[in-house]
């Protein structure tokens, strides 16, 4: 097979980004994907369905002429969030509330501070069916930096996956063995997605030849079991895993610098890397359903009825890419990806 159509697929986890940023990278997504679901960690994060409203006029603004891509806007949840801001966002469309340990990731410090506290906002997301996106890590610095999402499931998801029966649930960017069962063992409503970067990398490409600033993210990589754990769930079959690449730019200077920001990018081969991991496992035919339905079915989206297609030939990836004022490295930068886009 040289050549694979697929129903346009969704990005179901993406972070954009704002301004000149914005600009710079929204391209390629949107040559991609028909839809993604947007991140809400600005700063300010966005809090209100106002501002997210308004997050998504600007994307819409910056898209390139004739692209047809659709933003879905996401809430940024705090022990402050109300419950009337809640159904205005449920009102207005907007498919999410994510849930950032605070301290956990990028732009996470506005977040939550003990789950308990949110049980209340928790308890009108279930009644108005607005589903909550979870960054699923402990931030306990007791607890090692490998096994945050393991203990994240044990200690705070999976009471609140039983306590709130019916609240659909997303566990983020899963990385671990744990997290594919604790999915698979999870009721009806409780969903995950997965990167590019946890499918084709372990931990040891963190130290390939010295430190590998480009390929620290948070989750952060994990041992080789859990990627094989990890992609035996993506090619599986299971609706309850889909793509969602978690593309995170930062600037170069943010990238190499005393005290590095986590987020890989990958937006520039956010399907062409899954089309890679899957052949390379034996099950590109599972590939569409991963990418454009089960993402879409979860959300409770039509599913995108055109097409994009893609050809098995390599293409090298730049070592840099533009950045506002600085520039960006991509993944597999200076390398090749197996597959491209035919526009």
């Amino acid at each position: 097979m040289d050549t694979l159509t697929i129903a346009r697929p969704d990005d179901c986890h993406l972070h954009l980004r704002d301004g000149p940023a914005l600009a710079a990278v929204l391209a390629d997504t949107a040559r991609r994907f028909a839809r993604a679901v947007v991140m809400p960690n600005l700063r300010p994060p966005l809090t209100t369905v106002a501002a997210a409203l308004a997050y998504g006029e600007r994307i819409r603004a910056a898209l390139p002429a004739g692209a047809d891509f659709t933003p879905l806007l996401t809430l940024y949840l705090t022990e402050a969030t109300t419950g009337e801001e809640l159904r205005a966002a449920k009102a207005a469309g907007i498919v999410g509330v994510k849930l950032y340990p605070a301290g956990a990731t990028t732009h996470s410090d506005a977040g939550v501070r003990r789950v308990e506290a949110i049980y209340p906002q928790l308890e009108v997301m279930q009644a108005i069916d607005l589903p909550l996106l979870v960054h699923g890590e402990v931030t306990d610095p007791a607890v090692d930096v490998f096994d945050r999402e393991a203990v994240f499931i044990e200690r705070h998801l999976a009471p609140v996956v039983e306590r709130f029966a019916l609240l659909r649930v997303v566990l983020e960017h899963i990385t671990t063995r744990e997290g594919v069962d604790f999915v698979l063992g999870a009721r009806a409503g409780v969903a995950a997605s997965i990167t590019p970067q946890h499918l084709s990398m372990n931990r040891g490409a963190l130290f390939e030849g010295g430190l590998r600033p480009h390929h620290y993210c948070l989750p952060v990589l994990k041992r080789e079991e859990h990627r094989e754990a990890v992609l035996a769930a993506a090619i599986s079959g299971d609706a309850k895993f889909f793509l969602g690449t978690d593309s995170a730019p930062h600037p170069l200077r943010d990238k190499h610098s005393a005290c590095g920001c986590a987020g890989i990018y990958s937006a520039h081969a956010g399907i062409e890397l899954y089309a890679e991991a899957f052949e390379a496992a034996g099950a590109l035919a599972k590939l569409e359903a991963f990418a454009s339905h089960h993402g879409a079915d979860f959300y409770r989206l039509p599913r995108n009825t055109g097409t994009l297609t893609l050809r098995r030939a390599p293409a090298r990836v730049p070592d840099s890419l533009p950045f506002g004022d600085d520039v960006l490295v991509p993944l597999r930068a200076g390398g090749q990806v197996a597959w491209q886009v035919v526009d």
